[in-house]
């Protein structure tokens, strides 16, 4: 099993919750996060004050998915949360010895 996260913008959690269902996905977890990438955060003039705002907004998605589904669903997710500019975000892979679905006590790709 695999775990794939991605940070991305917030504005793309729509398309790419939608992008995953089409696909076949039936969970997954969106938490809201704030970071920087090499973009370092941006200056912003509010009331003709000038101040700099380090941590952007940014949107966590995880799916865990069997090893099989994990390429293509990293795929998915580049191609729904690209815009081209700085700031999409990161999509990394991570393995996983286990999974356990509470309710049932299933295990393993059973407990996907």
């Amino acid at each position: 099993m695999k775990l794939v996260t991605a940070i991305v913008r917030p504005d793309k959690i729509e398309s790419i919750r939608g992008a995953l269902e089409s696909y076949g996905v039936q969970g997954l977890t969106v938490s809201q996060a704030s970071g920087y990438g090499r973009q370092r955060g941006h200056t912003e003039v509010y009331r003709g004050a000038e101040y700099t705002v380090d941590l952007l907004p940014k949107v966590r998605v995880e799916v865990l998915v069997s090893d099989e589904w994990a390429g293509d669903i990293v795929d998915v997710l580049v191609a729904t949360a690209n815009t081209g500019r700085a700031g999409d975000g990161k999509v990394w892979v991570v393995a996983v010895e286990e999974a356990v679905r509470v309710r049932t006590g299933e295990r393993g790709d059973a407990a996907l």
